[in-house]
C-alpha cells in the first residue's frame, strides 16, 4: 500500500498530486501520496458504469437510478452500460472508455458500478491514470471491482470505496455508512450489529478473533480471488505496515487455502500490520474425504503472523455491509471486531 502521508491533499492541489513521480517502496511496488476525492452533495450527478460482467436485466439500471434518486442524486449512464460481449459488459476497450469518460466528464461528480462479475483486470492497462489523477472522484463497488479500487489507488493515490454497487440491497444499515462516509466526511467506528433477537445470546454476525490486539495502517483489500489474480502486477499498492481486508463468495475452502498460500509466498501477508476477513458467503468444504474448516485455514496462515486479526466483519456479498475506504488511515481492534477511521475519506 502507499506510504502514509496524511493530509497531503490539503498541502498540494489535486493537479500537483497527479504529476507526482512514483517512488519505489521496500516491497518493490510503487506508491503515491494520498489523493482524496470531493464528497457527494445533494443534487450531484453520479456516473453509472459496468466495467465487469454483463447485466441481462435492463431493470437493473432502473433500480440503480431509483436508488440514487432516493439519495437526492442524479444518474448519468455510461455509453456502454448495457453492452454485452459474451459474459462481459462489452469489449475491454468499451468498458475502459466508460471509466475514462466518467473521470474526464466535468458534469459527473462520482462513479458507482452497476454490478461485479468478472472483467476489471482485463482493462487495467487501458485506463488513463493521469486523467483520473487530475479529476479525482469517488469510485465505489465491490467483488470484481476490487481490481479498479486497488489499481486506481496504486497508480494515483486515489482513495476508493469498497461498498454497494447499483444492484445491491441499499437498506438502512448499508446506506447509513455510505452517507456518513461519502456525504458527511465523518470519521467513525464500524462494528458488527449486536442483536440477539429472541435468543439468549448473539448467534448471527459474530466475530472470531484470530489474534487479539490493535493495529494501525491504511485499509487496503477487497475480494480475495480478484486480489490474488493481481499479484505480480504493478497495479497493487504497497502493503507494508498496512491493514488488509478480504471477503469471498462461492469458493471451496481448499481454494481459499490456495489463495492465502499465494499471498503468503508473495510476501504480502508478512508485510501487514493487521488483517480483517469479512464474510466468506457460500464457501463450502467441497467434495472429497475431508476438509479443513475456514477457521483452521485462517489459523494456519494468519495466526502465526502474530498481528491483530479477526474473521466475520460485515464486508462481502451480504445485504448489511460496511463501506470501506481504501487508502485511509485506520485503527483496528481485533478483540472487538472494530474498524475505526482516523481521517475523513473525502474532502
Amino acid at each position: 500500500m502507499s506510504i502514509t502521508r496524511r493530509q497531503i491533499l490539503q498541502l498540494v492541489g489535486a493537479g500537483m498530486a497527479a504529476t507526482q513521480v512514483p517512488f519505489a517502496t521496500a516491497s518493490g511496488l510503487f506508491s503515491k501520496a494520498t489523493l482524496k476525492p470531493p464528497r457527494l452533495k445533494t443534487g450531484d450527478t453520479v456516473g453509472l458504469i459496468n466495467p465487469a460482467g454483463a447485466t441481462f436485466h435492463h431493470d437493473d439500471v432502473a433500480i440503480a437510478e431509483e436508488t440514487l434518486a432516493a439519495l437526492d442524486l442524479k444518474m448519468k449512464a455510461g455509453e456502454h452500460l448495457l453492452d454485452r460481449y459474451g459474459y462481459l459488459a462489452g469489449t475491454d476497450q468499451a468498458r475502459a472508455d466508460d471509466v475514462n469518460s466518467m473521470y474526464a466528464d466535468p458534469a459527473v461528480n462520482a462513479i458507482i458500478t452497476l454490478r461485479g462479475g468478472w472483467g476489471c483486470n482485463r482493462i487495467l492497462d487501458l485506463l488513463d491514470y493521469k486523467s483520473i489523477a487530475k479529476h479525482p472522484k469517488i469510485l465505489m463497488g465491490y467483488s470484481d471491482i476490487t481490481s479498479l479500487l486497488l489499481a486506481l489507488n496504486a497508480k494515483t493515490g486515489l482513495v476508493t470505496f469498497h461498498g454497494p454497487v447499483g444492484i445491491s440491497t441499499w437498506n438502512k444499515y448499508s446506506t447509513d455508512f455510505v452517507k456518513r462516509l461519502l456525504f458527511e466526511a465523518q470519521t467513525f467506528s464500524m462494528e458488527n450489529p449486536q442483536e440477539i433477537g429472541d435468543n439468549l445470546t448473539q448467534t448471527e454476525d459474530r466475530i472470531l478473533t484470530i489474534n487479539s490486539g490493535k493495529a494501525r495502517g491504511k485499509l487496503l483489500g477487497g475480494n480475495l480471488s480478484v486480489f490474488t489474480a493481481m499479484v505480480g502486477s504493478d497495479y497493487l499498492p504497497d502493503f507494508k505496515n498496512n491493514i488488509l481486508f478480504l471477503e469471498e463468495v462461492g469458493e471451496d475452502i481448499y481454494r481459499v487455502d490456495r489463495m492465502l498460500t499465494q499471498l503468503k509466498l508473495a510476501g504480502i501477508l508478512d508485510d501487514l500490520s493487521g488483517f480483517v476477513f469479512g464474510k466468506c458467503s457460500k464457501c463450502g468444504a467441497g467434495e472429497g474425504y475431508g476438509s479443513l474448516t475456514l477457521e483452521e485455514v485462517l489459523d494456519d496462515h494468519i495466526k502465526p503472523l502474530g498481528i491483530p486479526a479477526w474473521y466475520g466483519s460485515m464486508i462481502g456479498h451480504i445485504s448489511n455491509k460496511f463501506t470501506i475506504p481504501l487508502g485511509i488511515e485506520a485503527e483496528i481492534d481485533a478483540s472487538k471486531g472494530r474498524i475505526t477511521l482516523l481521517e475523513p475519506a473525502v474532502i
